[in-house]
């Protein structure tokens, strides 16, 4: 046989590998996908693996993006900051009216210096721009004052990639702060009224966009001892529209505390479900 011809030969070979690894790691992505978007259920059942929501960003959703304009199974893939500050939007597997919204960077949680350090992506702002996606599956305009963000403790997560609930805000937990509007001021302070059993930290920011106010930063730098031991804390940020007309947010933080049986689930404050959004507009815009 020609020297060529073997070379041709066993270059296909290689090339026949190739492909086969290529397609090896298409179809396991494809298997991780499958398994996070059906198998997840509540915090307390899920066994899928830690790194599952950031296999399906970064081996599906961000390539498909990228090299087809095709972000499925995300529902957005936003790189226009570039990978280190874009991020991606899932619909939650459990079902219901939720939303996640996860970085395309690779960030563990609510523990990781690089959302409150100096340039650091504002992940909540961005959740709170794509709110829209909660008003197109109620096939309704959600007002601002039904709307609830929330990013659980390092404790009480079952994936380690940051990601940021959003969804409908509790019915209840909005009127609670609706009538405690006047307690919660722009430093923080204890709301002493218990929101699911558990009280939280409160603090209000003025604004219709959270751009220029980052929770993550605001817990950092406003509550002694958060900066060392964010891990154990958890974040709401709720759209508020006060008794006066004055539009912004109220930011709740918890940290977790095993002896009274608090794992700083900050999303138990959501409702998938959204029964606000049939409550009609007497559970908005003030007490």
């Amino acid at each position: 046989m020609h020297p060529e011809q073997c070379h041709d030969i066993k270059r296909r070979k290689l090339n026949v590998r190739l492909f086969d690894l290529c397609g090896f790691v298409i179809v396991a992505s494809i298997f991780v996908c499958s398994s996070f978007l059906l198998h997840a259920s509540n915090a307390a059942q899920r066994n899928l693996p830690s790194n599952t929501l950031w296999e399906v960003v970064h081996n599906l959703c961000i390539p498909g993006q990228a090299e087809y304009h095709d972000p499925k199974p995300c529902l957005q893939v936003d790189l226009t900051r570039g990978i280190a500050s874009g991020f991606a939007i899932l619909r939650d597997p459990r079902g219901g009216t939720q939303f996640l919204l996860s970085p395309t960077a690779r960030i563990s949680g609510i523990e990781s210096p690089m959302i409150r350090g100096p340039g650091a992506t504002n992940y909540f702002a961005d959740a709170w721009e794509v709110r829209t996606y909660l008003s197109e599956a109620l096939h309704q305009t959600l007002p601002r004052d039904g709307i609830g963000m929330a990013i659980n403790s390092a404790v009480s997560r079952s994936q380690d990639q940051l990601h940021i609930h959003i969804s409908c805000i509790g019915l209840n937990i909005l009127e609670a702060l609706h009538h405690n509007e006047e307690r919660i001021g722009e430093q923080w302070a204890l709301l002493n009224v218990p929101l699911l059993g558990h009280y939280y930290t409160a603090m209000w920011v003025t604004g219709e966009h959270l751009g220029p106010n980052n929770p993550f930063k605001l817990l950092a730098d406003g509550v002694p001892g958060a900066a060392r031991d964010m891990g154990s804390r958890t974040l709401v940020v709720v759209g508020l529209t006060r008794s006066d007309g004055l539009k912004g947010f109220v930011i709740l933080a918890d940290q977790a505390n095993k002896g009274k049986g608090d794992q700083a689930l900050g999303e138990e404050l959501l409702d998938r479900t959204c029964h606000i959004a049939a409550s009609g507009n007497k559970a908005h815009g003030g007490s």
